[in-house]
């Protein structure tokens, strides 16, 4: 699959933008894991044109991760040029263009998915990013709307006739926000368009190697981008990995080694915030992490991980859970 002049291999798996989870030490663990391809978490354009110190930081691209894309996302035509053109000095291989985020603070002021409610000035947008940078231009976005506005696939036409160079489809409309079950019948829709010539990457519900190999085949799309799943667990993309390869996983990661990941990221973020606002940062991480699942009599263990706020009474909690499982 190609982006532009950007070559990911047959059927690259990627990782997926999501706020709060994908800074740059998350994506670098990813892409040594073998996640193809990654992006930023999504960045506001009226606060990259504001100079906000918080969003400047969501640019800086380590060498590792590349190839790397940064995900903007804005509700008028000029801002959104302005921020792919800052965007653009940092440096990725790829710009994308946030049509999906559900959320209310986003979509609901008209950004994000809410563009889907106003496929005129998507377009608009689309089309004034496309030739305001040299790079290539991607987009994501959802099925629509709502259940009764289901417009991907000619949608999809629309976007690519704006000159985008590649499109991930999430599998729900923007009212389902991440409920229910993500369509890949209606992803397979916009893949098999004849009249659609960029790769389409599909997201959504994508947990395991397993799951992973039935969306290619039954969708036929060109790369699958992953996203929740591999919050607490940026190993996946190994696993994922060994399974389209061999069919199972055959080198799995020891415990010891997933434990030094999730502690390479708790040292990463706090290096690059500070101590309490670090370990807040990945506790997300940490919540989410399969790592701890099956304990017994964890509950309290679990609390107290959660409600560490030093990087030492964490670092004590974490011997403790490891010493055990390892004992």
């Amino acid at each position: 699959m190609k982006i532009g002049n950007i070559d990911l291999g047959d059927r690259p798996v990627m990782l997926a933008p999501m706020e709060d989870v994908t800074d740059a030490s998350f994506r670098l663990i990813c892409r040594e894991q073998g996640a193809d391809m990654v992006y930023t978490e999504f960045v506001s354009a009226d606060a990259l044109i504001r100079n906000i110190a918080s969003t400047t930081r969501k640019l800086h691209i380590n060498d590792g991760e590349r190839p790397a894309a940064i995900q903007i996302y804005g509700r008028d035509v000029d801002s959104m040029v302005e921020a792919a053109r800052i965007a653009e000095q940092a440096g990725p291989e790829i710009i994308d263009i946030n049509f999906g985020c559900p959320v209310k603070k986003v979509a609901g002021k008209g950004a994000g998915a809410g563009m889907l409610r106003d496929i005129p000035l998507m377009l608009s947008i689309t089309r004034a990013v496309v030739n305001a940078v040299k790079v290539p231009v991607t987009v994501k976005t959802r099925l629509g709307w709502d259940h009764e506005s289901k417009i991907i696939v000619e949608l999809a036409e629309q976007l690519q006739d704006c000159g985008i160079r590649a499109l991930t489809v999430h599998g729900r409309t923007r009212s389902q926000l991440y409920t229910g079950r993500a369509d890949w019948e209606m992803i397979a829709r916009v893949k098999a368009n004849p009249r659609l010539s960029i790769p389409v990457i599909g997201n959504g519900d994508i947990t395991t190697g397993e799951e992973l190999v039935k969306a290619f085949e039954m969708s036929g799309v060109d790369g699958i981008m992953v996203g929740r799943a591999s919050i607490g667990q940026p190993w996946i993309f190994n696993e994922m990995k060994q399974v389209m390869a061999h069919g199972s996983v055959v080198e799995p990661l020891s415990t010891a080694q997933k434990f030094a990941l999730l502690r390479r990221q708790i040292n990463e973020s706090i290096d690059r915030i500070d101590e309490y606002r670090g370990i807040l940062h990945i506790r997300r991480h940490l919540a989410a992490s399969p790592l701890f699942k099956g304990i017994p009599n964890f509950r309290e263990t679990r609390i107290a991980m959660l409600r560490a706020d030093s990087y030492n009474e964490l670092d004590s909690i974490l011997s403790h859970i490891e010493n055990e499982i390892l004992v």
